[in-house]
C-alpha cells in the first residue's frame, strides 16, 4: 500500500515500580517528510535501553521519513491509594540528604536572617531527598518496546490513510492533464498549417524584392521548402506521445504498492520537461495556455509527491 511520509501514533503501557506502585508510560511516534530515513529519540533515562530495538523496528517497517519517538511517564493515580497503607510506596526519605539540606539552610539563614525557611514541598522536591521507586530495567525496556511497536503501528495506519488520500488527489490531477492533452492534440496540425500559411506570406513579401532574378515558381518552391522544414521543427506530436506515456507511468505507479515517491518525483521532472518543450514550440495562444496549465498541474503534483514514501 502506498503511504505518506507524515503520520502520528501513540500508545501506553504500565510499568511496575515496586511496592505496589505503577507508572503509566506514554510513547508517541511522529513522522514528517525526508529524503532518507532519519530516526530521532527523546526518551527518559529509564527507557533508553529500548532505543536499539525501536531503531531496528522502524528500519524494518519504513524506508523514508524523519521519524521521532518520544516517551514520558508518571505515577498512576492508584498509587495514592497504595501510599495510605504503605508510606514507602511513593518513595523513601534520604536522611543524609535531609541533614545536609538542613545544615545548608541554617548557614543560609545566618547570612540572610530574613530569609524564609524551606516549605515541605520545597524540601521534597530537592534532588535526592526522596528516593522514588524506579522499577526494574527489564520492565522499562519491555514496556517501552511494546508501546513503541503499538505507536508505530498506529503511525503506519495514519500514513496509509493519508497515502490513499494523496493517490486520489494525484489521480484527479492526471485526469485533468489528459483532458488538456485530449483537447489540444487534435488541433495542433491545424495550428501548424495556419502558422505555415502566415509564414509563407511573410517570407514571400520579404524575399520578393531580393529574388528579382528568379522566377516566381522558383521563389515559391524555395519558400515552401523552408516552411516545411520549420514545420517539422515545431511539430509536437512526439512531445504529446511522451506526455501520455509519462502519465500512464504515473497511474501505474499509483496503482502499485510500496515506496513510489522517488519514482514519481523523477516522472514529475520528465513531465515538466515535455510541458516546457510544448511551450517553446507553441505556434498558437491556445497551445501556449495549455502548456502553462500543464506546468501548473505538474507543480501541484510535485508538491503532493514530496509527501509520498
Amino acid at each position: 500500500m502506498i503511504s505518506s511520509m507524515t503520520g502520528y501514533g501513540s500508545a501506553s503501557r504500565q510499568v511496575s515500580l515496586g511496592a505496589g506502585v505503577v507508572a503509566d508510560l506514554q510513547v508517541e511516534c511522529r513522522a514528517v517528510n525526508s529524503r532518507f530515513l532519519d530516526l530521532g529519540f527523546r526518551l527518559p533515562d529509564e527507557c533508553r535501553g529500548a532505543e536499539p530495538a525501536l531503531r531496528e523496528m522502524v528500519a524494518q517497517s519504513l524506508s523514508r521519513g524523519k521519524v521521532e519517538f518520544r516517551a514520558a511517564w508518571r505515577v498512576n493515580s492508584a498509587a495514592a491509594g497504595a501510599a495510605k497503607s504503605n508510606p514507602h510506596a511513593l518513595g523513601a526519605l534520604n536522611k543524609d540528604r535531609l541533614d545536609a539540606l538542613y545544615t545548608l539552610q541554617e548557614k543560609a539563614q545566618e547570612a540572610f536572617p530574613k530569609a524564609q525557611e524551606l516549605s515541605i514541598a520545597e524540601v521534597l522536591r530537592w534532588p535526592g531527598v526522596v528516593s522514588e521507586p524506579r522499577g526494574e530495567e527489564e520492565g522499562w525496556i519491555a514496556a517501552t518496546v511494546e508501546a513503541g511497536r503499538a505507536a508505530l503501528a498506529a503511525l503506519m495506519d495514519s500514513r496509509h490513510a493519508e497515502g490513499k488520500a494523496l493517490v486520489g488527489v494525484l489521480t484527479t490531477i492526471t485526469g485533468k492533464m489528459r483532458e488538456i492533452v485530449g483537447v489540444i492534440e487534435p488541433k495542433v496540425p491545424e495550428y501548424v498549417t495556419q502558422y505555415q500559411e502566415k509564414l509563407t506570406e511573410r517570407l514571400a513579401e520579404a524575399l520578393a524584392a531580393q529574388e528579382q532574378a528568379k522566377s516566381g515558381a522558383e521563389l515559391m518552391e524555395r519558400i515552401r521548402q523552408e516552411v516545411v522544414l520549420y514545420a517539422v521543427r515545431i511539430d509536437v506530436a512526439e512531445e504529446f506521445a511522451r506526455l501520455k506515456t509519462h502519465l500512464q507511468a504515473v497511474d501505474t505507479a499509483l496503482a502499485g504498492k510500496g515506496p513510489v515517491g522517488k519514482r514519481l518525483d523523477f516522472l514529475m521532472q520528465e513531465l515538466n520537461r515535455e510541458a516546457n518543450t510544448l511551450s517553446s514550440k507553441s505556434v498558437s495562444e491556445e497551445c501556449t495556455q495549455a502548456a502553462l496549465e500543464l506546468k501548473l498541474l505538474i507543480e501541484q503534483m510535485r508538491e503532493q509527491v514530496q509527501n509520498l514514501e
